[in-house]
């Protein structure tokens, strides 16, 4: 869809993977613009308006489109890379070893670091 819309437009010679990426950057800006001077957001946005709502989710739209474009240019399947690096993090962070703590995975023991 995204690439029938780009090609109608003849957007397409505009959309190379660094073009894509600054877009991105600039749209999650606006994401970010969004949650600024807000304080703690709470999950499911209840105090924002319906009005604010619905510009979040057309600013995290924006952000996908352009994720998505991104990785159609650099040939990249993002499900199966997004599956693959899910596998890698369930290695990184074991559950029984993280569990509600926030370190990141070098600051863990594991028997790599524990044999040295």
């Amino acid at each position: 869809m995204q690439n029938n819309f780009a090609r109608e437009r003849d957007w397409d010679k505009l959309h190379s993977p660094r073009n894509l990426l600054l877009a991105m950057v600039g749209e999650v800006g606006e994401v970010a613009e969004l949650f600024q001077w807000r304080g703690e957001v709470k999950e499911g946005l209840p105090d924002w308006s319906e009005k604010d709502k619905k510009h979040l989710s057309q600013e995290l739209s924006d952000v996908l489109i352009y994720l998505v474009r991104l990785a159609e240019k650099c040939q990249v399947d993002l499900p199966a890379a997004t599956v693959e690096k899910i596998k890698l993090n369930k290695q990184k962070y074991p559950a029984h070893q993280v569990y509600g703590s926030s370190k990141k995975y070098t600051e863990y023991a594991t028997p790599e670091k524990n044999s040295s």
